[in-house]
């Protein structure tokens, strides 16, 4: 496997210097060029989804209300804050968005080996592919945190602070469960880079074989890159506009391409790692040859990635908000254990294949031992007697809410007072409406 993967990189490092410029012009611009698409399906999608007219006055059918946008936010007054770090200021939107273009670098969008001719030059369909691709991805992503992190504390003001506060806590809780799961691709494939991966899920692509890992991806990426349930870093119900309340004009225009570009990304990392890339879908390949051949597997990943810029705006559209503190239990209590238990047993199973033992010992082996844990854990609830309510009301005593000069909520085992009510005004307002001497029906 690891001299397969060094074969496979042996195909990059050899383009001339106007190729190397030209695909990343290409992918600038696709990257572009598919945000300007993403936020026109994304307000048509969501509109038909809520029974409302979309954009339709901006070109054919709304198609240009992404360009009028952009023109809006240019030609508004760029404000800077008073009490702001100036410098930090003006380039949090800068480090915000930079990185989430970096990161395209290592997409393939074709086979390494069957390389295409660009100008009578042979050159494989991808900028250019590291040992350890997957994490550059990781790395570039975290950086790219930094900007609405130093966005909210350059402002000056409280809400943007908050919001840069929820965005680190958010990156490092789904940072672990996405590199978590990058990790059982890692064992499975035997290699970091993007390539190989691909090249890996043949005939099974390891959405199939790693449903949990991919599952978990799913997640940590919406939550990622502060998409809606998980957009609380910038949740208007609580923070006015969170991280980017100051932000203006230009400044605040990278800060949304920043956030569709990385949709793009995320998008493509998991069209890469789990549905097979740039590989043409089943039905396909089955009747036709030539479809993971030439320019074609550019297409099967760009419909992938549109696939899944639209499972985001689904979201969007179907979810509530979820609480902060709901939010941050999903990452640390759920995602993060159940990404380190199937990530054993992943390693696990290729150890023991590795070693020569059949399916059956290997679900010997691996499956009795997570069979008894889950009958030991089921056994726990079924006998774990609950506390009586009254016992813990009483070791906390009586409950005021506003004992300490602000409302706060009840500790578990505690209840609110019941709320005094008035009584109600219905009878009055009918005898005012119809008159002391009247019925209802005169």
């Amino acid at each position: 496997m690891m001299l397969s993967a060094y074969e496979t990189l042996g195909f990059f490092g050899r383009d001339p210097w106007w190729l190397v410029l030209l695909k990343a012009v290409f992918c600038f611009a696709f990257l572009l060029v598919t945000v300007l698409v993403a936020i026109v399906g994304e307000r048509k999608v969501v509109a038909w989804m809520q029974l409302r007219i979309g954009p339709n006055r901006h070109g054919p059918w709304g198609t240009l209300q992404s360009l009028a946008d952009g023109v809006k936010l240019a030609l508004k007054e760029d404000l800077v804050v008073k009490n702001a770090d100036k410098v930090v200021y003006v380039l949090a939107p800068i480090v915000s968005a930079i990185p989430a273009f970096m990161a395209f670098a290592v997409i393939p969008f074709g086979p390494a080996d069957d390389q295409v001719s660009i100008f009578g030059t042979r050159t494989p369909m991808q900028l250019t592919d590291l040992p350890i691709a997957l994490l550059y991805i990781l790395a570039v992503a975290s950086v790219g945190i930094y900007g609405i992190v130093l966005a909210g504390w350059s402002s000056g003001s409280t809400y943007p602070l908050l919001g840069g506060l929820r965005s680190a806590a958010q990156m490092v809780s789904y940072e672990i469960a996405m590199g978590l799961s990058f990790a059982a691709v890692f064992i499975y494939s035997g290699s970091m880079s993007t390539s190989e991966i691909v090249a890996s899920q043949q005939p099974t692509w390891f959405a199939v074989l790693l449903p949990v890992s991919f599952i978990v991806y799913v997640i940590a990426m919406v939550g990622e890159t502060n998409r809606a349930p998980f957009d609380l870093p910038e949740a208007e119900g609580e923070l006015v506009g969170g991280f980017n309340t100051e932000y203006s004009s230009l400044k605040f225009a990278m800060f949304m391409l920043a956030e569709y570009v990385n949709m793009v990304t995320v998008s493509a990392v998991a069209a890469t790692l789990f549905l097979g890339g740039w590989r043409a879908p089943w039905p396909v390949s089955t009747f036709w040859a030539g479809a993971n051949h030439g320019w074609w597997p550019m297409l099967w990943i760009i419909v992938k990635i549109q696939l899944l810029l639209f499972f985001f705006i689904w979201l969007r559209a179907t979810l509530p908000r979820l609480r902060y503190d709901q939010f941050m239990k999903l990452g640390w209590k759920v995602l993060i254990p159940v990404s380190l238990a199937w990530l054993v047993m992943v390693a696990s199973v290729r150890a023991l294949r590795n070693v020569g033992y059949d399916f059956g010992q290997v679900v010997l082996y691996v499956g009795a031992p997570i069979g008894a844990v889950l009958l030991l854990a089921l056994a726990r609830d079924f006998f774990r007697r609950p506390p009586e309510p009254e016992e813990g009301a009483q070791a906390r005593g009586e409950f005021d809410p506003t004992a300490g000069g602000y409302p706060v909520p009840p500790m578990p085992g505690q209840q609110l007072p019941p709320v005094p009510r008035r009584r109600s005004r219905a009878p009055q307002l009918q005898d005012a409406l119809n008159g002391p001497d009247h019925s209802e029906g005169s």
